[in-house]
């Protein structure tokens, strides 16, 4: 009866340690960030060098299909899987970028308006407010058509998707923490703003910071795919996930593999980012923490 008990604890100390941590979510998401550091290295083939002769060649399981590719190739010949991985590297690049620097704008000024509040709040969040009712992906298509592509143009438009809600974020969390104890002392003691605000509100505030940032990150990756889905995105012939769907979209009844398999991987990607970003919402929240 305890060598039975000891074998049942043994398999469920594995489901156990799966359900309280995100572990698949950080493995796919420890998957991509390798894939998008060694791309170059474990490319199988070029995933820009295209091949007419080896078009629509199906996955290695299907019938028709060749070891050789193992996701199969799309319209022009290219290895499906390379490109998924050439994929990851850009994606992971832009989405880097992009995510860095609304955070860093919302959190600089969340914290501002939070804690001097009055004519400078007031602005800042109507501009927010304005910018939340507006057909956002509208807005930057049109920018993204007018200044031309490029990846400097598509992470400076994506970061504007990152940063209102870093701003309303922070500027809820400051607005709590200028009112504490600890920064009424601090002003007596003669601190000056700028050390108030990076000593004692941005500690504060940091956990809010790195939530936003997560969770932010499944949209802006869903934003670049529509944008390459739209062809506004990545400009060829660098690889893109959205811009696969997009251009293989019209084979969908012929060779489904080509579209198919980087739907999968957006899919993955996000839900991934998803489900850390709650993780660590509730990891860092004594109110939401899962006992």
């Amino acid at each position: 009866m305890l060598a039975e008990n000891t074998i049942t604890y043994g398999l469920l100390r594995p489901l156990q340690f799966i359900r309280r941590y995100p572990v698949v979510p950080a493995v796919i998401i420890a998957l991509l960030i390798f894939a998008a550091i060694f791309a170059p290295w474990i490319e199988p083939h070029n995933p820009i060098k295209a091949d007419v002769l080896n078009r629509h060649t199906p996955p290695f399981w299907a019938e028709e299909g060749s070891a050789k590719f193992l996701l199969g190739t799309d319209a022009l010949g290219r290895d499906v899987l390379s490109r998924i991985i050439g994929g990851a590297r850009i994606t992971m690049m832009v989405v880097a970028a992009a995510v860095t620097a609304g955070v860093l704008l919302g959190t600089t000024l969340g914290l501002v308006t939070g804690y001097f509040g009055g004519l400078i709040d007031d602005i800042v969040m109507r501009v927010v407010d304005a910018w939340s009712i507006l057909p956002q992906l509208l807005i930057i298509i049109v920018i993204v058509l007018t200044f031309g592509q490029g990846l400097e143009i598509l992470i400076a438009v994506l970061a504007m998707l990152s940063w209102p809600g870093a701003v309303r974020l922070v500027r809820a969390e400051t607005l709590s923490l200028r009112s504490r104890e600890y920064v009424s002392l601090a002003k007596v003691a003669g601190a000056s703003h700028t050390r108030i605000l990076l000593r004692h509100i941005l500690p504060g505030v940091i956990n809010l910071v790195i939530v936003t940032a997560t969770l932010g990150t499944g949209t802006i990756i869903l934003a670049e795919a529509s944008l390459s889905f739209l062809g506004a995105g990545i400009p060829p012939p660098d690889p893109s996930w959205g811009k696969m769907v997009g251009d293989e979209r019209q084979y969908v009844g012929a060779a489904w593999w080509a579209t198919f398999f980087p739907g999968i991987a957006i899919a993955m990607v996000v839900m991934s980012g998803n489900f850390l970003g709650d993780w660590l919402r509730d990891h860092f929240d004594p109110t939401l923490r899962q006992l």
